[in-house]
Order: structure tokens, then sequence, then C-alpha cells
């Protein structure tokens, strides 16, 4: 899979524009992010999103036009989403792993390998 790199590089880059832009006013803690206003909230990651748009459409016309399916470009963005936002959740937020977090990790990864496996 020649486009494997590029494919993986704007899916992960990606990924940490859309994990800023759905999880960056959690930080502080509950009442931090209450008192962040809701309207500017929304601007702001729509604004991170669309960086995040400008770099996953990409990535997946590179995918598919190099021989990979739709299921393909899907589990793949979703175990880096996993492993984005598990960084950002301890990095950022402050949060812990548990053996749940690495259980679901787990079967992510396994479902990667069902759709990767023979291609």
């Amino acid at each position: 899979m020649t486009a494997a790199m590029p494919t993986l590089l704007l899916l992960t880059l990606s990924n940490l524009f859309m994990t800023t832009a759905w999880y960056w006013h959690l930080k502080g803690g509950p009442a931090q992010a209450e008192a962040r206003p809701l309207a500017m909230v929304i601007a702001v990651s729509w604004g991170l999103a669309l960086f995040e748009y400008c770099l996953a459409v990409p990535a997946n016309r590179i995918g598919f036009a190099n021989g990979w399916s739709a299921g393909q470009l899907k589990i793949a963005q979703e175990a880096i989403a996993l492993i984005v936002f598990g960084v950002f959740m301890v990095v950022v937020l402050g949060e812990a792993v548990s053996w749940r977090h690495l259980a679901a990790f787990a079967c992510i990864m396994a479902a990667v390998g069902f759709l990767f496996v023979g291609k």
C-alpha cells in the first residue's frame, strides 16, 4: 500500500484537530467548562473542525485511490482517534488511563486486524 504513510499521517493530524475541537473546552473541570460561553465554544470548535476536514478528506481520497476500502479507512480512523484521544485525555485533561481504556483499545485494534488481514 503505497498510500499508507500519507493516509495515516493525514488521518492522525485530522484527529488531533477533531479531538481538540470536541474536548478542549472541558479542560479545567466542569465549573470552568460551564463558565465558557457555549456559542464561543461552538465557534472555536467549528474553526478547528474546518482544519480537520481539510486533512481527513484528502486522507480518505488518497487511501481509497490506492486500494483501501471505505471500511478500512473508517476503522483506521477510529483506531487513530482512540490513540489521539488517549494522549489528549492524559496530557490535556489530566485523566488517568484505566484497564477499561486499554480493553477498549484492544477491541478497536482487533477490528483493525480483521479488516486488514488478507488485504
